[in-house]
């Protein structure tokens, strides 16, 4: 698939202009037997969305119209807090959630996000389509959700600034940084004696804006197609952290399904994530162009001192304590000694 930057920002102006008003893209089945939500936070032309849509179709088409899953993304039906409320009551279906924020609810959730763990894709992939993944799942299933095979990539995430570039870890000293409600996002921030400001993604926007902060942090895919850049100077390649989505179901409409039913969304959802991560690849290696032809400065600093500040600030061995031996073990497997 082909996504070109008049493609991306025309997708996310519509996405804008519809709001919290707008109809979810797949229409709904006549006599659909199940009518089920998925709600996520990104952008319509996020390759998530596309992918999703196109998975919604397959779904109904499938199932003989069985089943409709009505896609609803931007924030439509709340922030990522709200909806992962409206998930566990049953209020919303599906939902894809970032593992950082999902750690409210389930701690080891985050691992995936450990600062400057992982090197690259193949690492990721062979990480959490493994045993790291698996343990993740595992997690989930006791807080009572259902999460599916493959998690869904959201990129190495890049850090952004009205003010500097990050060239090493002493230019976080005192840096106002925007961060997902998270934890680790917070923790990680102040190890590098920034100053972490927890916000909703759907606030980023007006908060860089209004200089409530000065930078945030997130993948050039999502930065491009949230416009981020119109508010940010400066883009440092940090690759500080690999965020991906858990495809999460509400357990009793999951199970509700019957087991045929289960199999033929479970097949789908994990194919369109699959499609997905090569889309958001192929974007977020590419979006650096049009980004910079948008005025946006690029560096890209070596990560070499930002793990080793982390080392001597103590995060990894605060975080080995909290995810526990057997879960730090696991992460260590895949991606080398870290504490």
């Amino acid at each position: 698939m082909s996504f070109s930057r008049r493609t991306l920002l025309k997708a996310s102006a519509a996405s804008a202009v519809i709001g919290s008003v707008g109809a979810p893209f797949v229409a709904r089945a006549q006599q659909a037997e199940f009518t089920y939500k998925f709600a996520n936070n990104l952008p319509d032309s996020h390759p998530l969305n596309i992918r999703a849509k196109e998975m919604s179709a397959a779904i109904k088409t499938e199932t003989d119209g069985r089943v409709d899953v009505q896609v609803f993304p931007n924030n439509q039906l709340g922030a990522d807090t709200d909806v992962l409320s409206q998930l566990r009551s049953g209020g919303v279906e599906f939902f894809t959630i970032s593992g950082l924020i999902l750690a409210t609810l389930v701690p080891a959730a985050s691992i995936n996000g450990m600062g400057f763990a992982f090197p690259d894709y193949p690492t990721v992939w062979k990480a959490m389509d493994g045993d790291l993944g698996a343990y993740v799942r595992g997690q989930i299933a006791k807080a009572n959700l259902v999460a599916m095979d493959k998690i869904w990539d959201n990129g190495f995430r890049q850090t952004t600034s009205s003010t500097k570039p990050i060239n090493g870890p002493e230019d976080y000293k005192g840096f106002k940084i925007r961060v997902p409600v998270s934890p680790l996002w917070t923790s990680m921030f102040k190890a590098f004696d920034a100053a972490p400001a927890s916000i909703n993604f759907n606030e980023v926007y007006s908060a860089l804006q209004t200089k409530i902060v000065e930078g945030q942090e997130n993948p050039l895919a999502l930065i491009s197609t949230a416009k981020l850049n119109e508010v940010q100077k400066y883009c440092s390649l940090t690759n500080h952290m690999w965020d991906g989505y858990w495809f999460l179901a509400n357990r009793r409409a999951w199970e509700a399904l019957p087991e045929d039913i289960r199999t033929i969304v479970a097949r789908n959802i994990n194919a369109a994530s699959v499609k997905a991560r090569v889309d958001t690849e192929k974007l977020n290696a590419t979006v650096r162009q049009e980004l910079a032809a948008k005025g946006l400065t690029f560096n890209q600093p070596d990560v070499a001192p930002f793990r080793e500040k982390l080392r001597s600030a103590g995060f990894y061995s605060e975080w080995k304590g909290k995810y526990g031996e057997e879960a730090w073990s696991i992460l260590e497997k895949s991606v080398g000694k870290l504490s």
